[in-house]
C-alpha cells in the first residue's frame, strides 16, 4: 500500500524521465463554496494536485483539489502515481502544487529515520520541522492513522475475546495453537512490522502459525476463519464491510501514519489561502470516515472522484457539483 517504486505510467498520467509530470486533467467540478472557499480566497490561482495510486490516496486527493476549486482556483488532476516517492518528488520539484501524505512515510521513507516517534502531534511536528529545508510545507493533520493492525472475525472475537495486542500475546502464551496469523511478506519481515510486533509484545510465534500472502487475501481469509488473525490497514473499508474486530496496539509500537497535506512551500507562499481551505476539511478526516470512504470505492465499485465530491457536499463544505 505504500509502496516505493518512483515512476510509472498510472490512471492515464503519463510521468516523463526523471519523474517530471507533463499532462493531467483539469477538474471541472462545478462547486461552488459551501464552509470553506467563502469569497473565493484561490481565485486566479493555478494549483496541481497530486496523490499516489491506491484508493485512499485518490479520494484524499480529490478532496483537496475539490477545496480548491470551491475556492476559486483552477485545479490540475495529477493525481494516481504509482508509488510513494514519485508524489513526493513532484511537490518538493514544483511540477505538483499539494497532497495528502502520511506523517510515518516521510519519518521513516523519505527522511531515513529507523525509530517511529508515539506521539502522533509530535511525529507531525518532526516531520514538518525536518521537511521544510526540502521546500515542503505540514499542514496540522488529520486523525486519520492509515496504520498496520491485527483484526479477525466476529466468531473468533467471541471466541478468544481478545481486545489488544497484548491480550494475543497471552493468548500465545496460554494456547499457541490459537494464534494463526495472515500476513503480507512485507510485514513478515519488516521491523516495523512482525518481527517488532513479537519482540514488543513478548510473542514468539512457531513459523507453521505464520502464512504469508497478498493484501487483498488476508481480508477474506480473516473473515471466514482460515487464520485467526489477519494484517490489516486500519482505514481499509474492509474491516467494516466483513465486521472485522481490531486489535488494539496498547504498547503503541505501530509507527503512526496519519494525512496531512504537503504543500510546495513556494505554492503557499504564492497563495497563504491554501492553509485556511484544506485545514476544515484535515479535521473532519478520521479513520471511520477513511473507512467509508475507502469501502465505497473497493466493496462498492463507485468512482474515487464521485465518493470525495458527495462527501464533501454531504458535510457541507461544499456546494453544487
Amino acid at each position: 500500500m505504500r509502496g516505493f517504486m518512483a515512476c510509472a505510467v498510472a490512471g492515464g498520467l503519463l510521468l516523463a524521465s526523471g519523474c517530471g509530470l507533463t499532462s493531467g486533467s483539469p477538474m471541472v467540478d462545478d462547486v461552488k463554496p459551501g464552509s470553506i472557499g467563502q469569497a473565493e480566497p484561490l481565485k486566479g490561482a493555478d494549483l496541481t494536485v497530486t496523490s499516489k495510486e491506491f484508493t485512499e490516496q485518490l479520494i484524499l486527493g480529490a478532496i483537496m483539489g475539490i477545496a480548491f476549486q470551491a475556492a476559486g482556483a483552477d485545479v490540475l488532476d495529477r493525481t494516481g502515481i504509482q508509488g510513494s516517492i514519485g508524489a513526493r518528488e513532484a511537490v518538493k520539484s514544483g511540477d505538483a502544487d499539494a497532497m495528502y501524505e502520511y506523517t510515518g512515510t516521510a519519518w521513516i521513507t523519505y527522511l531515513g529515520n529507523s525509530t517511529p516517534i508515539p506521539d502522533p502531534q509530535k511525529q507531525w511536528e518532526a516531520v514538518r520541522d525536518a521537511d521544510l529545508k526540502n521546500g515542503l510545507t505540514w499542514l496540522p493533520p488529520s486523525a486519520l492513522n492509515n496504520t498496520y493492525a491485527l483484526a479477525m472475525n466476529q466468531a473468533n472475537f467471541k471466541k478468544y475475546g481478545t481486545k489488544t495486542l497484548s491480550d494475543v500475546a497471552a493468548l500465545a502464551d496460554k494456547d499457541p495453537g490459537a494464534v494463526t496469523l495472515c500476513v503480507e511478506s512485507e510485514f513478515a519481515n519488516r521491523a516495523d512490522g512482525l518481527p517488532g510486533m513479537e519482540k514488543t509484545y513478548g510473542m514468539s510465534l512457531p513459523a507453521k502459525n505464520i502464512t504469508q500472502m497478498d493484501t487483498g487475501i488476508i481480508y477474506s481469509q480473516v473473515a471466514k476463519g482460515s487464520c485467526t488473525y489477519g494484517e490489516v490497514f486500519t482505514t481499509d473499508g474492509r474491516i467494516k464491510s466483513m465486521n472485522l474486530q481490531v486489535m488494539q496496539d496498547n504498547k503503541k509500537f505501530f509507527p503512526n501514519y496519519n494525512a496531512a497535506p504537503v504543500i510546495n512551500s513556494k505554492a503557499l507562499k504564492k497563495y497563504p489561502a491554501i492553509a485556511g481551505v484544506i485545514d476544515p476539511v484535515t479535521k473532519k478526516l478520521n479513520n471511520a470516515v477513511a473507512q467509508e470512504l475507502n469501502a465505497k470505492v473497493d466493496v462498492d465499485g463507485q468512482d474515487p472522484h464521485q465518493v470525495a465530491l458527495d462527501w464533501m457536499k454531504a458535510e457541507g463544505f461544499v456546494k453544487g457539483g
